[in-house]
């Protein structure tokens, strides 16, 4: 199987050589790859989608030494899925990637890569799936749209309960990546720009789960990246109308006999000035919330889907559901520098469980 890689950067110096040169690692090992690997169109290929505001993030991709091909697109839009997107256009129309038959996205802002965590979502790829995801632990302080909103609606409204499903190390097969390019060409144009920043993690996710089996690869220790929390608006507002558009589109079913799902929330402690920044944050974000008291999360998050089912445009849903989301990241903050590891995991799970009730129960006859 021949296979690429796309490593979207942002102004990355520090870490791009080194996730250059674990993805290449994995990326030409010969049990994935079924032609000789010379740095010629045909072998494996490296494309660097890069947006930075400065040189040397490029300059230290073209100094890591590769046995891949290695594929420069500098200067290019600043927005993470306009740069997958592009780097995907680039794999469609140049030779370098006309045979790449799998493809591999990875967070550059990534300290200690390990190849074979890119190995092993290439091997899901090369077993059938559409989609293979990573799922590693996050501390309990982060991951705060998945683990509150992203993954409990994707089960409820999808059936498909991915652990990290916003995860930036992936790989994708060439089919489902062009079903994902078709789909958001097709796309209006306020989503369209959702999904050429955040939102192009659960638009990978969701598109590529209709073209076939998602898989996920459990890795035993937390992701060692940049933190998130300063960029969450961003995130929030470019992912979270992505995932209720196409969450709204299915129709949610109970699942059958599954075990309670389970989350990984690693214990760490945090500095206090952290946590009174992070906190007073948040409180800011939430200004304007009426009636929080009347709707506990997660249903906040269940009756933005039923809106967008009845017609609401998802980026409206987001904007009313935002307030709710800070608010309860910052109870959440408050409560779980207290609790145990094990409480914050029985919390999160049961959050999950009632978003599933909630979104299978009319918003009217919850009321």
């Amino acid at each position: 199987m021949t296979v690429a890689a796309i490593l979207p950067s942002r102004n990355e110096p520090s870490t791009i050589a080194a996730v250059t040169a674990a993805v290449d690692t994995a990326l030409t090992d010969t049990a994935l790859t079924d032609t000789v690997l010379t740095g010629c169109p045909g072998g494996a290929v490296v494309v660097h989608a890069d947006s930075s505001d400065a040189p040397d993030t490029a300059a230290r991709f073209a100094a890591t030494g590769t046995r891949a091909a290695k594929v420069p697109l500098t200067g290019l839009p600043r927005g993470k899925g306009a740069q997958i997107l592009a780097a995907a256009h680039h794999l469609d129309t140049h030779p370098s990637g006309r045979d790449v038959a799998a493809v591999v996205i990875a967070d550059t802002d990534t300290r200690n890569p390990d190849p074979g965590v890119y190995r092993a979502l290439l091997d899901r790829v090369a077993g059938g799936a559409a989609l293979a995801i990573a799922d590693y632990p996050r501390f309990w302080d982060e991951a705060n749209l998945t683990n509150h909103l992203a993954r409990p609606l994707i089960a409820a409204a999808t059936g498909i309960d991915v652990p990290q499903p916003l995860a930036g190390d992936l790989a994708i097969s060439r089919a489902a990546l062009a079903a994902v390019r078709r789909a958001a060409r097709a796309l209006p144009p306020e989503l369209g720009a959702c999904v050429d920043g955040y939102g192009i993690d659960a638009f990978l996710l969701l598109r590529a789960a209709a073209c076939g089996p998602v898989a996920t690869v459990r890795i035993d220790t937390p992701k060692q990246h940049a933190g998130s929390f300063p960029h969450l608006p961003d995130i929030y507002h470019q992912a979270v109308p992505v995932l209720l558009h196409l969450t709204a589109a299915t129709t949610p079913r109970l699942p059958q006999q599954q075990p309670p799902a389970r989350y990984r929330a690693a214990d760490r402690d945090i500095e206090p000035g952290r946590l009174r920044s992070m906190l007073s944050t948040l409180e800011h974000l939430s200004e304007g919330l009426d009636g929080y008291d009347e709707s506990a999360w997660p249903l906040p998050v269940a009756d933005a889907w039923h809106d967008v089912t009845s017609g609401t445009p998802a980026p409206d849903a987001a904007r009313r559901l935002w307030p709710h989301c800070t608010r309860h990241v910052r109870d959440w903050l408050t409560s779980g520098q207290h609790a145990t590891t094990s409480t914050r995991a029985d919390q999160l799970a049961a959050a999950h469980a009632r978003l599933h009730n909630a979104v299978l129960t009319s918003a009217g006859a919850r009321r």
